[in-house]
């Protein structure tokens, strides 16, 4: 078990296995137990996956990347998801905080758009068009457990969609940086750091796991799988309009963490030091060729410099130009 220490700030914890190996589709099982009790709010414990192209808490390996999951040349690609400020839904359809615009990202950078020769990892469509690549988040479970996917581009009020079962439907369905395809369900309430304490057996065919399953192709999905059961799929066609989500190749990650970005911190009853027992992460695939290394090699700092927020203004590089937007 990993205790994290007490410190005047609050901080994030990540393991990662980002540019070791990359995954397009197949399991990702986790068997962890959580930290604190289930009373206590205020701790935000994670599984989840990011295309390997961006890299969390490096903003400018972020910007125009996550969370985009796309492969078409439309004006979902385009900055703030309109072109002269067409559709106009896209400026009535948002969140109150941002003026009901829809989205504030800067435009997919390596969309299908990308113009011949500009700098892009690949691959290519037998047209000649690239494959749009980005960097969008799919979570195996964040806290209560909310599990789902963070895409862009969004659909009209971010309503994706959906039919509900056993899962209920997160209120929390996006805002101007991202679309949620979120449900939420009831965690095991003794697998926590201060109630018994649990810690599901290894297993893999019998113990209370939670997991996603998903596969990259024509008819595309994800699953969500709790304490063996089913508890909700995605389709490609939940994401209404958007039929050519993107296939794209995904990192896993692990991490613990505190804001009150993502909720109530409750400091006065929070039990320090926390600790957050993953027990196994077990992943199952059959990987298709995503280039990413050389990409990433050559635009090394973005990935290893957490001061760089943005790709034009702090880290000093250009858009590559789109046929949409720019001209070729």
């Amino acid at each position: 078990m990993v205790n994290w220490p007490v410190l005047s700030q609050w901080f994030l914890i990540a393991i990662k296995h980002r540019n070791k190996f990359c995954f397009t589709g197949g399991y990702l099982v986790s068997s962890v137990q959580l930290p604190g009790i289930n009373n206590i709010v205020g701790l935000w414990p994670a599984v989840w996956a990011m295309g390997n192209l961006g890299r969390a808490g490096y903003g400018s390996s972020l910007d125009g990347m996550w969370p985009y999951t796309y492969d078409s040349c439309d004006v979902g690609t385009a900055p703030n998801q309109t072109i002269n400020g067409l559709p106009a839904i896209a400026q009535t359809s948002g969140a109150e905080d941002a003026n009901y615009v829809l989205s504030y990202l800067p435009g997919q950078r390596l969309s299908r758009c990308t113009c011949d020769g500009q700098s892009h990892p690949g691959p290519k469509h037998s047209d000649g068009t690239y494959v749009g690549r980005a960097a969008p988040e799919i979570d195996v479970f964040e806290a209560q457990v909310s599990d789902g996917t963070g895409s862009s581009p969004f659909d009209a009020g971010y309503v994706w969609d959906n039919n509900t079962t056993i899962s209920k439907l997160n209120t929390y369905i996006g805002g101007k940086t991202q679309q949620a395809t979120s449900l939420y369900r009831e965690t095991n309430q003794e697998c926590y750091q201060l109630a018994s304490g649990c810690l599901p057996s290894t297993d893999l065919e019998t113990v209370p796991l939670i997991c996603f399953e998903g596969y990259a192709s024509d008819n595309a999905y994800i699953s969500w799988i709790n304490d063996g059961k089913l508890a909700w799929t995605i389709n490609a066609a939940g994401v209404g309009a958007n039929t050519a989500t993107e296939h794209f190749c995904s990192t896993s990650w692990l991490n613990l963490g505190m804001s009150t970005n993502f909720g109530e911190v409750d400091l006065d009853h929070i039990t320090f030091p926390a600790g957050y027992d993953p027990d196994n992460i077990n992943i199952g695939c059959d990987p298709e060729d995503y280039p990413t290394a050389e990409y990433i090699a050559t635009y090394n700092e973005a990935y290893h410099n957490p001061n760089l927020t943005t790709w034009v203004d702090d880290y000093g590089q250009t858009m590559p130009k789109n046929s949409l937007v720019d001209g070729c």
